[in-house]
């Protein structure tokens, strides 16, 4: 068996619409068709899609927690925007956390990111477009 394509990250999370609506925001991307209205019987799993790309985000339910930033092994997303001040007040509105300063004072001004943590505790990092 040869593997040619990464289908997409899914986010293992207690409460997949909530999570999914975050990034549906954050991201303005669109629920994948049949995605868009709660499940009466519970969202087990959501998609996300990139209105523009081929680009996809799942979110799964699960009762695993999630490990302080910087403690274990895990995966995060990159996100990239235009302007990282913008973004940042979009994240934090959104119900980011940061956990990190701004690029000069963390003392990284010449490739600029910061972390944050998603509602459900997940790190992620805004991205400047360069």
């Amino acid at each position: 068996m040869t593997i040619r394509h990464l289908r997409q990250p899914t986010v293992d999370c207690a409460e997949p619409r909530e999570l999914a609506e975050f990034y549906r925001q954050l991201l303005g991307w669109e629920y994948a068709p049949g995605h868009e209205e709660p499940d009466p019987d519970g969202d087990e799993f959501l998609l996300l899609v990139d209105p523009e790309r081929k680009a996809r985000l799942g979110f799964q339910r699960s009762d695993a927690t999630v490990p302080p930033w910087r403690v274990g092994a895990r995966v995060h997303l990159d996100l990239e925007v235009t302007d990282l001040a913008v973004g940042h007040d979009d994240a934090v509105r959104l119900g980011a956390r940061p956990l990190t300063g701004t690029p000069e004072e963390e003392g990284h001004a010449d490739d600029p990111f910061r972390v944050y943590e998603d509602p459900s505790g997940h790190p992620f990092c805004l991205c400047l477009d360069r």
